[in-house]
């Protein structure tokens, strides 16, 4: 009986500060959000492994900005979100939809997770238990809302943190260390906050990766998850950010915060 090659994630730096996600069996791969071709080359080629799908979770350049130059020479199926219009896309997935890839071996669900753009949408591996969710969680943050409301976002982010507390949150961005500077103000009666903030610093003083986090990690630091815990709620007030009993408007008046934090 053969025996089916093992699933590996790897990030692949581009940017500034994006990750752009390489899920691979050794021989065949699939990425998520490639904002830029060149970086996927060089690690395809490095890696000796061909690409057979293209995963998009949003319009925005940084994510989707490589997607002609990896199709150039190749045909291949490229899944975006249903609700936004992106060049190249052959599959439009929304909540519900299923990506069975056979090279490598790969069963992802859709969620849609409205927000940070209007038809964001986020990949889970069950499995695997591997959640790759663009701009809508980050590690210790959130995106912005550019395109969507604050009351959609609460609904997409009670979406992943639904999720089991091991599940893998591959996030894009390298945001740690200043989201959990925000989330040391917003929550600072919370010593989980204080030490991750400390770790977080520390790897990336040794030039690691802070992601990918776990949803249980996040359920425990991250504000943005933690809106209506009374500390942050009393932080808002403090800060006259909040005149509201409302937990979605304290959920609005936290990214407002953020947006302006230094």
């Amino acid at each position: 009986m053969s025996v089916k090659p093992s699933l590996q994630v790897s990030a692949v730096p581009a940017f500034a500060d994006n990750y752009l996600w390489l899920v691979h069996d050794g021989r065949h791969a699939v990425v998520v959000d490639p904002g830029d071709a060149a970086p996927i080359e060089a690690a395809l080629s490095a890696g000796h492994l061909t690409l057979s799908a293209i995963l998009l979770t949003h319009h925005h350049g940084d994510h989707a900005g490589g997607v002609a130059e990896l199709l150039r020479r190749r045909d291949i199926p490229v899944y975006g979100p249903a609700k936004e219009t992106i060049a190249g896309v052959t599959h439009r997935v929304s909540e519900g939809d299923r990506v069975q890839l056979a090279e490598p071996a790969i069963t992802l669900s859709v969620l849609d997770v409205p927000g940070h753009t209007a038809g964001h949408v986020a990949y889970v591996d069950h499995a695997h238990g591997w959640l790759f969710c663009g701009d809508t969680l980050f590690a210790g943050g959130c995106g912005r809302l550019f395109e969507g409301t604050a009351e959609q976002m609460t609904q997409s982010l009670g979406k992943l943190s639904a999720l089991p507390d091991a599940t893998k949150v591959y996030c894009a961005h390298e945001y740690t260390v200043s989201n959990l500077r925000f989330a040391v103000a917003a929550d600072p009666d919370n010593a989980a906050v204080a030490e991750r903030l400390r770790q977080a610093q520390a790897m990336r003083e040794r030039g690691e990766c802070t992601v990918p986090s776990t949803v249980g990690e996040e359920k425990q630091t991250n504000p943005f998850l933690r809106y209506r815990e009374p500390g942050i709620v009393r932080s808002l007030r403090s800060q006259a950010h909040l005149g509201s009993d409302d937990p979605v408007a304290a959920f609005a008046a936290l990214r407002a915060w953020k947006n302006t934090f230094r």
